[in-house]
């Protein structure tokens, strides 16, 4: 089980991205895979917000475009969405006192990571670093990097 986050479709759908086809690569071996691959809403939103702005993209893509592409990564049956359960509010609450310096810009990334832990999922594939802070987490860096 793998959730992919946000940089991770941004590249494979940026041809101009020097990471486009590692990252390409990836999710369509998750399209394909036996295990299950996760997004969260935020990360779709995410996405959406990414690939429509001028200062990420050199060519943005129209809304359409991006939801269209969401909407296809979640219609194969390798994909499924992580929202929010009962025991979100338990999560946050044990992850924040574990780790009570998170804030600001890491909030995104902690409401993906009480989400991860809040449904066993560990592995997440990104190239964003900061995610190393959450001790429950494996990091997968579809380049291997690090």
């Amino acid at each position: 089980m793998l959730l992919f986050d946000t940089n991770i479709p941004v590249y494979a759908a940026n041809r101009d991205s020097v990471w486009h086809l590692s990252c390409r690569q990836w999710l369509q071996d998750a399209l394909l895979g036996p295990s299950p691959a996760f997004l969260t809403w935020s990360i779709c939103y995410e996405f959406l917000r990414m690939t429509t702005h001028p200062r990420v993209l050199q060519s943005p893509w129209g809304s359409r475009d991006a939801l269209r592409y969401v909407s296809d990564l979640l219609a194969s049956p390798g994909f499924e969405v992580l929202t929010a359960a009962p025991r979100h509010a338990a999560v946050l609450a044990q992850t924040l006192s574990e780790l009570p310096e998170l804030r600001g810009k890491l909030v995104h990334d902690l409401h993906t990571a009480v989400l991860m832990r809040e449904h066993g999922v560990s592995r997440i594939c990104t190239r964003d670093a900061d995610f190393r802070r959450f001790p429950f987490l494996t990091v997968v860096d579809p380049l291997g990097e690090w």
